[in-house]
């Protein structure tokens, strides 16, 4: 299953114009950036195919549509997140306020979660033969949303798992266990075509699933929970939500029943404190484990002590904030936000160092280099380095075609490694202005990297140092960056993969991803080691300080904890 985006919008802006609505159409249109999506000409083209009229537009204005105002309400809820113009006109232009619904029970992302639904349907409906026998579709490419809705491309797919069906055999029981090896491997090999991409639930071998007794899900969080991250020193666990808060579970004395700290996120108004109704989107413990900075969608940062109370706000930000890091000496926090400045702030007084106004986009990601210098990227497709006390960039990288999601420097602070939407991975140095490697593989979008903790400059000097990548493409790639190549292609995962984590020592890797499952991988084999499927997609994993504990954030609102101890 693919849902991107754009296909949502723009089947959304296709709704709105055939319904009639043609002022929120036009707001949403601008607002959603739907001219700027390949969808475009297509749908121009099926516009004029049908004849649309002026009367059709203004018969949305005049009627009440009160045969689908259960439909109209769910596009109200989607476009009111993000989309606050094209809600405001849309609301006032298909009267939903004279509808009988009761906009409360309706949950949040309802259109999207009907889309899904659809969207599986399809899927399954592809893999039943006339006569109700069931098709083989492990070979089935993902569907687009907009590919599900044409009948013609429903028909090409059908045809084509018929034939892979005729051309496969069944492998033997022997057989299967070197076809998983060769998928968690990355080989080019039949088996791997075939299994990348199925729908179906994996199947994990029975020593390699993480039974529910080693497995302690925390519940607490009303919304999606974006991030998670363990205590340096012990077993306290904090994560970040859209429910406006940020939460500390305490898995030191009861790891089965953890207690649980709430940390509201709120802002003055009126002269009193008022929950801001923002998501939590960055969290990171200081290096001796005994403040927590979290950064939000109100624009403030906020430090924490480790017993829940609110030490410092950090206030000069002028709107969401993206990312916020700790110095390793505990000084200094750095931020990034929509305003398009990264920030340095004192973590003592809570005032701002410096101010870095150089992005001419929203900066998405930033991280230290040393205690006073650090790397920042943007939508801009520009990566700076700045220092402390200087009043323009060290050195500007430039080389990605699309936005630059994340940064991140290697152990040494000697490389820094960039991913972006242009699904490249690129390497640069301070020594020259070009990247060192442009590392071309993943065939969507990349959304994050992470350095293994090996190699110079860490405790494990004599192992390789390597870089993971996580990718909408579904799968994740090991690279030796000092050869320049992919070493393991980890294929397991059906869905976008959004956060990947090394053990401690570097011998493991933990992957989370939308298909709601948590994998751990060998890092020298690319063998799969352990599998937990969870209750909603994962967002984020994380390793405790001792690498025999991972934590896993999902869109459910849960915590996930997995106990890897034997």
């Amino acid at each position: 299953m693919s849902i991107s985006s754009d296909e949502v919008n723009f089947l959304v802006y296709r709704y709105l114009q055939e319904s009639g609505f043609s002022h929120s159409a036009f707001t949403f249109g601008i607002e959603s950036h739907i001219s700027q999506s390949n969808k475009l000409t297509f749908m121009v083209l099926l516009f004029i195919s049908v004849g649309f009229s002026h009367s059709a537009f203004t018969f949305g204005i005049e009627s009440h549509i009160s045969q689908s105002n259960k439909l109209t309400f769910m596009v109200l809820l989607f476009i009111s997140v993000g989309f606050s113009h094209s809600a405001f006109t849309f609301g006032i232009e298909s009267h939903i306020s004279q509808s009988n619904i009761n906009g409360a029970l309706v949950p949040p992302a309802a259109l999207i979660s009907i889309i899904q639904k659809g969207l599986q349907y399809v899927e399954a409906e592809i893999s039943i033969n006339e006569d109700g026998s069931v098709i083989d579709n492990r070979g089935l490419e993902s569907l687009s949303l907009v590919d599900a809705v044409m009948p013609d491309v429903i028909s090409s797919k059908k045809a084509e798992i018929k034939a892979q069906a005729a051309l496969v055999v069944a492998p033997q029981q022997n057989d299967t266990t070197k076809v998983e090896a060769a998928n968690a491997n990355g080989d080019d090999t039949i088996g791997n075509s075939i299994q990348a991409n199925h729908t179906e639930p994996m199947e994990v071998d029975g020593g390699i699933e993480i039974p529910p007794n080693k497995a302690t899900v925390l519940r607490g969080h009303e919304s999606e929970v974006f991030i998670c991250a363990w205590n340096p020193k012990n077993d306290l666990l904090a994560s970040g939500s859209g429910d406006s808060t940020a939460r500390i579970w305490n898995l030191n004395d009861s790891p089965s029943s953890p207690n649980q700290l709430v940390l509201r996120h709120c802002i003055r108004e009126g002269g009193q404190e008022v929950p801001s109704n923002k998501d939590v989107t960055s969290l990171d413990w200081n290096s001796d484990g005994s403040l927590l900075a979290t950064g939000s969608y109100d624009g403030y940062a906020r430090i924490w002590s480790t017993d829940g109370q609110q030490v410092t706000t950090l206030g000069q930000h002028k709107g969401p904030i993206f990312a916020l890091k700790w110095n390793k000496k505990g000084n200094y926090i750095l931020s990034a936000g929509v305003d398009k400045t990264t920030i340095i702030w004192d973590a003592h007084s809570g005032d701002w160092k410096q101010q870095f106004p150089f992005h001419s986009a929203p900066a998405l990601d930033v991280d230290w280099q040393s205690n006073v210098s650090f790397a920042s990227c943007s939508t801009d497709q520009c990566i700076h380095v700045c220092k402390l006390g200087v009043e323009k960039p060290i050195k500007t990288f430039q080389g990605h075609t699309n936005e630059v999601n994340a940064i991140k420097w290697d152990p040494s602070g000697t490389l820094l490694a960039s991913c972006s939407d242009d699904m490249t991975l690129k390497i640069w140095s301070m020594k020259q202005d070009s990247c060192i490697h442009d590392l071309q593989a993943h065939n969507k979008e990349i959304y994050t990297i992470k350095w293994s903790p090996t190699g110079p400059s860490t405790d494990f000097p004599n192992q390789s140092l390597m870089l993971a990548s996580a990718s909408f493409d579904s799968t994740v790639r090991l690279w030796d960056v000092e050869r320049g190549i992919c070493i393991h292609t980890l294929t397991r995962h059906q869905e976008p993969v959004y956060s990947v984590a090394f053990s401690p020592d570097g011998k493991h890797l933990a992957s989370g991803s939308f298909d709601k499952c948590v994998h751990i991988w060998s890092t020298q084999t690319g063998s799969l080691v352990h599998s937990y499927r969870g209750t909603g997609g994962i967002f984020e994993v994380c390793w405790n300080s001792r690498g025999d504990k991972v934590g896993a954030s999902a869109s459910d609102g849960s915590v996930c904890v997995l106990d890897l101890r034997k």
